[in-house]
């Protein structure tokens, strides 16, 4: 190896070492501050006296149940997306280049801007819209609700769920659809039984990068469905909702006594990193097991 080689092998390596050092420093800081207040408590009841006691059950129901309901709604509309584009788009198709740089665009987006979208069109044009068609007027979706925050979120991570199944159905190779054809197999079959279950590895690499990223926004939310507090959990669509992000930058910024808030939003941080971690776990081992079906041929 020679000098210039050596040189970038010690700078990314120490690159690397300052990542880690920061990530471990901010883990370590949140760990040092937060555990002291977890409790089966403080996991489990509502927050009271201006959040300075109690817990942050709704919070953790209300962050979970969103980004359910966007994963719902967001892998098949990017998976169906990403095959019209690589599987049934001509190659060479201008419209099909136009959507490519358009959600490369929609991918640099601030995150409030899409907030602001999903009052505009998802609680102001389609709730109202509902309620003026079904229920003569009377306020039912045109209002901050948990589907219109899981659609907005949707949205905010669809370019990655279809960059990353464009690329996944990118690197199979043409001749396993080669093959598919010569049995007798049409497009579609040759989709579903063939293409689909190879790349069902990247698919849900997507879906583990938008669950870590939605899991973490707030703007969208705060504008969409999010609550300051709520005496109960949301069990309607149009219900609005308590979320652990929003709920940490409410006791940081808006608490009566922030100092006195302090332990609880220690805590808060480190239930929303386990929670996070939870569900890109619960992904990672979905995709684990489907890849360990693949290669045994099941």
């Amino acid at each position: 190896m020679n000098v210039t080689g050596k040189a970038m092998q010690v700078l990314t390596g120490f690159a690397c070492l300052i990542i880690i050092i920061i990530v471990a420093i901010i883990i370590g800081n949140i760990l040092f501050h937060g555990v002291g207040k977890l409790s089966w408590e403080f996991l489990s009841e509502s927050p009271k006296e201006h959040f300075t006691k109690g817990g942050i059950f709704p919070a953790i129901f209300g962050t979970a149940a969103l980004v359910i309901l966007m994963t719902i709604a967001v892998i098949p509309l990017g998976v169906a997306t990403a095959i019209y584009m690589h599987e049934y788009a001509p190659k060479r198709s201008r419209v099909v280049h136009l959507v490519r740089l358009a959600i490369q665009n929609l991918a640099g987006v601030p995150a409030i801007v899409f907030g602001l979208f999903g009052v505009g069109f998802f609680i102001e044009f389609v709730g109202r819209g509902l309620d003026r068609g079904l229920y003569g007027g009377r306020l039912v979706y045109g209002q901050p609700a948990i589907i219109w925050a899981a659609l907005t979120m949707a949205l905010l991570t669809l370019p990655t769920v279809v960059v990353a199944t464009e690329e996944a159905l990118r690197a199979i190779p043409a001749s396993y659809r080669e093959v598919a054809y010569s049995l007798g197999a049409t497009k579609w079959q040759m989709i579903r039984r063939v293409v689909l279950p190879q790349a069902a590895g990247g698919i849900l690499t997507g879906g583990i990068l938008a669950v870590s990223r939605g899991s973490g926004e707030v703007a969208p939310v705060m504008f969409t469905g999010a609550a300051y507090s709520l005496p109960h959990l949301p069990t309607q669509l149009n219900d609005q909702f308590m979320e652990l992000g929003y709920h940490v930058y409410v006791m940081s910024t808006q608490a009566f006594d922030v100092e006195a808030t302090k332990p609880a939003l220690y805590s808060t941080v480190l239930v929303l990193l386990i929670l996070t971690f939870m569900l890109n776990f619960t992904a990672v081992m979905i995709r684990a097991r489907i890849r360990k079906k693949l290669r045994n041929g099941r």
